[in-house]
């Protein structure tokens, strides 16, 4: 027992954690802030952040345990000078730092950028750029996805660590529930209807409009205050049709719906140009995951991180049109069979995403 406690305290790092959108409360922030709570495990953990309030608020939303965690002075903001940010990071043993195309100076030892989504561009031109390059030991991105549109455009050599999805599926009765989650709208992203959710909405309209019976449409999201008008104007158009949602719930009253449904819908990227704006795709689909671990069976665009995730008729379905998303919606409510043996591959494949592989991956990086 003592030789293993003088080799935790060897084997001990200093590690500084940077997520310019912790205030945003989406998957992005819940895979930073899972990488703090692997490693604090066995290191000590600082988030680079100002506002304690919003890692609180985050952590009302998504089961990590972050008790340990540091909060200190966001030294990456403007305000902060390269002299007092070089003087800071020396002290730490390595930073990861989720870029949104800006590239750190620093001087710990060790520098991890995580990108998670295709960026229009990035510091990667000039000599600074160039030396602050050779300071990173690894770039990793969150899907093949991102990673190929990053490789191929910014000329970097990047690796994969895929999302943790966190499953608590409940034993539930299955209801006849075409289940959506995702955020209303998301700041960062130039793009008012990103996870299309208007669009699902007319198509389920359509559909019982065409004869659906018996089925619902639940659409899961959260809501920012500034959003609420806009979010209201949308719901007034699913207006006497079997469509519910459910707004700001937190992740047990989340995981209750997704144990009822039997299939799940997803359409970000949809009718958009997407070589010249990949970052409107799906960067992955964690909430595809988690749905899919839940015994919801996916049918979901054939666009962006989707395709990583779900094979053609083997654990769900992917759609290009309007037509295909409704067409195999149906075939999968009148065949039954169909929809128990896809159900139950998609309990079995999301399983490749679990917080345990995660872990495993996260040290794997950090020990390089």
């Amino acid at each position: 027992m003592q030789a293993l406690s003088k080799l935790a305290r060897i084997n001990l790092m200093r590690i500084g954690i940077f997520d310019p959108y912790l205030d945003d409360l989406g998957g992005g922030e819940k895979y930073m802030m899972t990488i703090a709570e692997c490693l604090l495990k066995n290191h000590s953990v600082d988030i680079f952040w100002d506002n304690e309030n919003d890692l609180k608020n985050l952590l009302k939303r998504f089961p990590l345990d972050l008790a340990n965690v540091r909060i200190v002075k966001n030294i990456f903001n403007p305000q902060t000078s390269t002299l007092k940010r070089l003087i800071e990071t020396k002290k730490y043993d390595a930073i990861i730092f989720l870029s949104d195309g800006s590239l750190p100076l620093v001087l710990s030892k060790k520098l991890f950028i995580h990108i998670q989504q295709p960026l229009e561009s990035m510091q990667s031109k000039g000599i600074l750029d160039r030396i602050k390059i050779s300071r990173v030991n690894q770039f990793f991105c969150n899907s093949e996805y991102t990673k190929t549109f990053i490789d191929k455009k910014f000329h970097l050599k990047t690796s994969i660590l895929y999302p943790p999805v966190s499953l608590f599926p409940k034993d539930l009765k299955k209801e006849n529930i075409i289940l959506h989650v995702g955020r209303f709208r998301i700041k960062n992203i130039k793009n008012d209807d990103y996870k299309k959710q208007s669009v699902m909405i007319n198509a389920f309209k359509e559909m019982v409009t065409k004869g659906l019976k018996d089925w619902k449409f639940v659409l899961a999201v959260s809501v920012q205050d500034k959003d609420k008008d806009t979010f209201e104007a949308m719901k007034k158009t699913a207006s006497g049709f079997p469509i519910e949602f459910l707004i700001n719930k937190n992740n047990d009253e989340l995981w209750e719906t997704y144990s009822k449904a039997k299939i799940y819908w997803h359409a970000s990227g949809f009718g958009e140009d997407l070589e010249k704006n990949p970052e409107f795709a799906e960067h992955f689909g964690i909430s595809t995951v988690e749905a899919m671990g839940s015994g919801a069976v996916p049918v979901v665009i054939n666009a962006g991180g989707q395709r990583e995730i779900v094979s053609e008729g083997v654990n769900g379905f992917l759609w290009d049109t309007i037509d295909q998303l409704q067409s195999k919606t149906l075939k999968l409510i009148s065949d039954k069979e169909m929809l128990i043996k896809l159900s139950k591959q998609a309990v079995e494949s999301s399983k490749r995403f679990s917080k345990e592989k995660f872990y495993q991956n996260v040290n794997d990086v950090i020990s390089k």
